[in-house]
């Protein structure tokens, strides 16, 4: 089947792990490692301001409140502390620049970590490196929300059939895979540009095995 777009999810994907993320960050504060981590994703009253976030309902500095109470922290500029070791995930930047320069578009749907005060795309650029970019906050929609998904079609001028879809949370896959967008679940960098090798037929730089 000729593709015509990737779609990529941020966090995990075009970026460094943000499970190893949250360990540095636990360890820097002298908490358990785990500990950040269950915090946003376990605790309830942590996904729900997670969520709340992403959604655009919560400013990031009431999340910052909220979290570090949960942790018993310091809650100045805490998404930007416990995101300061996310680095780009290289070999899918590189892939995503290459699909691109093959004719194919490319896109990012995020769901959102906040962009105010600490913005943590900006340094990326990514509406220069990728012809739409969708995050969460931005559409008062977030991830697996059926019609963000949709959004980002739209946006791409794409039908589901024409895309594929990236994202390290299987949980956010199956309402791609419902519109019709092949899904990769990304569990390491290397599988998934192998992966996206295979589906495209393009020539992507590889690491040997």
């Amino acid at each position: 089947m000729p593709y015509r777009a990737v779609i990529f999810d941020f966090g995990g994907v075009l970026t460094t792990s943000l499970d190893d993320c949250a360990r540095a960050f636990s360890k820097e504060c002298g908490l358990p490692d785990d500990a950040y981590l269950h915090a946003v994703s376990v605790n309830p009253t942590g996904r729900r301001l997670y969520a709340e976030l992403e959604r655009g309902n919560i400013t990031q500095e009431y999340w910052n409140s909220g979290i570090a109470s949960l942790l018993d922290i310091d809650g100045t500029d805490l998404m930007r502390r416990a995101l300061a070791t996310l680095r780009p995930e290289h070999l899918i930047v590189d892939a995503a620049r290459s699909i691109r320069s093959a004719g194919l578009k490319t896109a990012v749907l995020s769901n959102s970590m906040g962009m105010s005060p600490f913005n943590p795309y900006e340094p990326w650029q990514l509406e220069n490196a990728h012809d739409a970019v969708v995050l969460s906050e931005q559409v008062r929609l977030r991830k697996p929300d059926r019609q963000i998904y949709q959004l980002t079609l739209d946006q791409l001028g794409c039908r589901g059939q024409d895309c594929i879809f990236v994202d390290d949370i299987e949980a956010n896959l199956p309402p791609a895979h419902a519109l019709g967008i092949t899904t990769i679940h990304a569990t390491s960098p290397t599988l998934t540009a192998e992966r996206l090798q295979d589906l495209l037929g393009l020539p992507l730089s590889l690491p040997r095995r």
